[in-house]
């Protein structure tokens, strides 16, 4: 299986659509971006729109389905995040539960609505590696490689050891800058700096870095 996330031309911005293209490559495979933190993401499961037509939004997954629109994965999201929503009413400051309603959102492909609860979360918890590592997964997606290179980087400040950083970070700076040899040198760190990392996940770091020598960049849709 390729570990690698599709590749783009270097750029501050993309457009939402390639951001949309682009994240549901990675987050259907498991793969990519935020492989060594949460692990494999799915989308939401299949859920009545509550339209007019109550026409069931088909699993992206499902056989023969098509995959759902961005207002029907947002509508799905919206519904899961509700209770969430409910508990920051008395308790806004939580930051696990912050974090949780951002990445519902990110699940959706809305990731411009889970960036001011990642924020929320950072601001009451910053010290928490994991959420600003998915932190800057999600603004990649967005379109925004710069700063979540810059929140990266702040993640490694409190964690130098951090994996799933290391990780993100070198798959940023490889497919979004095209800097394979400083991915490289992030790997090879995380490798070293980790060295009961489970198997699996070594082996992916492993054929990342042997990608980024070969120059190697996956071709998508």
């Amino acid at each position: 299986m390729d570990t690698a996330i599709q590749a783009s031309t270097p750029r501050k911005t993309w457009r939402s659509a390639q951001a949309y293209a682009l994240a549901i490559v990675c987050l259907g495979l498991g793969i990519g971006l935020g492989y060594l933190g949460r692990g494999r993401v799915e989308v939401p499961a299949p859920v009545q729109t509550g339209g007019p037509t109550g026409t069931q939004i088909s699993s992206a997954r499902g056989a023969g389905s098509d995959m759902p629109s961005l207002s029907q994965l947002k509508f799905m999201a919206d519904k899961k995040a509700e209770p969430l929503l409910d508990q920051l009413k008395t308790d806004p400051n939580n930051a696990k539960v912050l974090g949780d309603v951002a990445h519902i959102y990110v699940l959706a492909h809305q990731f411009k609505e889970a960036i001011p609860y990642y924020e929320r979360s950072l601001k009451a918890d910053p010290k928490n590696v994991g959420m600003r590592a998915d932190f800057a997964s999600c603004l990649f997606y967005s379109g925004d490689a710069d700063k979540a290179i810059e929140t990266l980087e702040e993640a490694l400040r409190y964690d130098p050891k951090s994996a799933q950083a290391l990780f993100n970070l070198g798959m940023i700076r490889w497919q979004a800058k095209g800097d394979s040899a400083g991915a490289i040198v992030l790997w090879q760190r995380l490798l070293k700096t980790n060295p009961n990392l489970p198997s699996d996940r070594r082996q992916a770091v492993e054929k990342a870095i042997a990608d980024a020598r070969k120059g190697a960049r996956p071709t998508g849709g």
